[in-house]
């Protein structure tokens, strides 16, 4: 393969939030638990108008700072509303640092650490709001036979008071453009993933690792195109092993999902990466609602150490379908810049990890 890959690694400082809750402290409800939240909250700007907005939120289109700070409001109550509340925040589609520092601002608890991610001059990046501090946060933009990945992938380290755990909080390229035409960036983006999951492994075998966030493809994107190619998300199956070895020779730019705890490849050789998708076991429909159909394509993607009973354990994911987020159809309510209403044509998933005694 000819394909040529660029990392650009910038690991950015701690920015904007402040508190002072105790270092390393879960701080959720529940002592022992931690809440990891993710969802894609739909062309969140704030309200300076700085030349990169979307058309709709330019201030010439009528986008205020008053119409932004009552989206701020909009978002943060919903999340209010949710029990158990997330002690982690990981959003995509917001279009700067200032929104997760106007968020910590309007969220009961105490977030002590934020970043933001993107690549310059886009419009939307990533970012990630903590109650635990953050460290050696670093913005993965990857760049695949001249075209870059329109976000980047955050990477971050969380402290909790038993030990570290990795985060990857990512927006994938989406398929406007067609589905084969756009796979070859959302597999780079896993390429570079798949790097430094290992990467750090070697160093730190016992580190878990979560990956986060609008992936643009669903857990069964593999059968839903045909079969016929190596997608950047595929299920551990033989025909899967078989593709792999005649294409790629190996896992390099795939993910390999399963739905079994502890998530152990049973197809693939015993050393690959292989990630527990709540899709393929404990979630139903899904979090995006796409031409009469439910995708999912927002996940939560786990690794092994969180099922090999010790320190924290994997516990439920479940999907915000409810009101403020969906409809009497139980559909998403998708944010209106004419009228106010709504928050996001996405659904949240929230992620519950709990401290083995």
């Amino acid at each position: 393969m000819k394909n040529l890959y660029f990392l650009l690694v910038v690991v950015f400082a701690l920015s904007g939030c402040s508190g002072s809750e105790s270092a390393g402290t879960a701080s959720g409800e529940e002592k022992g638990v931690l809440t990891l939240m993710t969802w894609n909250v739909c062309n969140l700007c704030d309200g300076v108008d700085d030349g990169i907005e979307y058309a709709e939120f330019k201030q010439s289109a009528g986008w205020t700072r008053e119409k932004y700070m009552g989206r701020i409001n909009a978002v943060s109550a919903a999340i209010r509303g949710l029990t158990p509340q997330p002690d982690i925040l990981m959003l995509e589609e917001i279009e700067s640092n200032v929104i997760l520092e106007d968020l910590a601002a309007a969220l009961p608890k105490n977030y002590i650490s934020c970043h933001f991610a993107n690549n310059p001059k886009a419009a939307m990046g990533v970012g990630i709001l903590s109650r635990l501090p953050l460290t050696e946060a670093k913005n993965h933009s990857i760049t695949v036979d001249g075209e870059t990945t329109p976000r980047p992938v955050l990477e971050a380290r969380v402290q909790t008071e038993k030990g570290d755990i990795i985060l990857f909080v990512c927006h994938f390229k989406s398929k406007l453009g067609g589905d084969e035409a756009t796979e070859k960036v959302r597999r780079s983006s896993v390429r570079v993933i798949l790097r430094r999951i290992r990467e750090i492994s070697d160093e730190e075998p016992d580190i878990g690792f979560i990956i986060a966030g609008d992936l643009n493809e669903n857990y069964d994107e593999f059968y839903r195109q045909g079969s016929k190619a190596i997608s950047a998300l595929i299920p551990d199956d033989p025909y899967c092993v078989k593709l792999s070895n005649e294409n790629n020779g190996g896992q390099k730019e795939f993910l390999i999902l399963t739905g079994k705890k502890p998530p152990l490849p049973v197809n693939f050789p015993q050393e690959s990466i292989v990630l527990f998708s709540p899709w393929m076991s404990d979630l139903q429909n899904g979090t995006y609602y796409y031409k009469h159909n439910w995708e999912t394509i927002d996940h939560f993607l786990i690794s092994g150490h969180f099922f090999d009973g010790s320190d924290w354990e994997y516990e439920k994911v479940f999907i915000g379908n409810f009101e403020p987020f969906a409809n009497s159809s139980g559909i998403p309510i998708p944010y209106s810049t004419k009228t106010g209403a709504g928050l996001s044509d996405h659904f949240p998933l929230i992620l519950t990890i709990k401290l083995l005694e």
